[in-house]
């Protein structure tokens, strides 16, 4: 799944194309996304400006006359640009063409992202509830050492609940408990404000570095610019259960947490 260094590396792709760019049309393939493209959504945007490309979590915002787009990758999904008159494969749901003569181009395999319209001066209800972003000043280990006590819930999922902090993937949380040496399995209400303070900022590193190296190649993920991510070569722990600690040298352990893998060193992380 696309997680917030990719959405962010796609955004940065295709943000320099589509701000300042009038559609000059809305092609809709196929509406069954995991929840169904508005029937309106050509008259909301065709005609209208793109004037910003921003990111909450993992969704893309796109600002066009009265309201925001909302785009989520879903499990497999990409948006990228290309010549609008690009032969139409398989998976390729939406276009949207711009006066450039260039179109942006949703494609998903599984269909589980969204496409999906926000008003002005209204907030959609996927965007309510969310934590603060893990870049932003907002967010600290005093806010995961509060939010934490009383909680016996293992750290990684703790962290990876968007009400304590958004877009702390399964991939991002691995690598930063890794880093900080805490133990996954921990209970969240047992680690000290140092220890989250730690966290905190190897969180803040290890998603700032996948965002440098152009997020994390997975499948069938590749940027809006076409470009595949390459943090995937950095990885410590994530998917190399079995393997040696590139630290310690002892074999890398794996276990279930919140029906997600998670990979850890029992010499390096307690």
């Amino acid at each position: 799944m696309p997680e917030l260094p990719e959405v962010e590396t796609t955004r940065r792709g295709i943000a320099p194309h589509l701000e300042c760019h009038r559609v000059t049309r809305l092609i809709v393939r196929d509406r069954r996304l995991r929840w169904p493209i508005p029937e309106d959504l050509a008259i909301q945007i065709e005609g209208q400006t793109f004037t910003a490309v921003r990111r909450r979590a993992k969704y893309l915002l796109m600002d066009i006359g009265g309201g925001t787009l909302i785009s989520h990758l879903g499990m497999s999904g990409n948006l990228r640009l290309v010549p609008v008159d690009t032969p139409v494969l398989k998976h390729e749901h939406v276009d949207i063409e711009l006066d450039s003569g260039l179109a942006l181009r949703y494609t998903d395999p599984r269909r589980f992202g969204a496409m999906l319209w926000q008003r002005a001066g209204e907030q959609h209800p996927l965007l309510a509830s969310l934590g603060p972003e893990p870049l932003s000043d907002a967010f600290n280990g005093d806010r995961l050492y509060q939010r934490s006590r009383g909680r016996s819930m293992a750290v990684k999922p703790f962290i990876m609940d968007n009400a304590i902090v958004v877009g702390v993937g399964n991939i991002y949380a691995t690598e930063a408990l890794f880093a900080a040496g805490i133990d996954p399995r921990r209970e969240a209400g047992r680690i000290s404000r140092a220890r989250y303070q730690r966290l905190a900022e190897e969180i803040r590193k290890v998603l700032a570095f996948a965002i440098e190296r152009g997020g994390t190649t997975l499948r069938d993920f590749t940027g809006g610019d076409g470009k595949p991510g390459y943090f995937q070569q950095e990885l410590f722990v994530y998917g190399r259960a079995g393997q040696l600690c590139k630290v310690c040298g002892m074999t890398l352990s794996e276990a279930r947490l919140g029906q997600r893998s998670s990979v850890f060193c029992r010499g390096c992380q307690r």
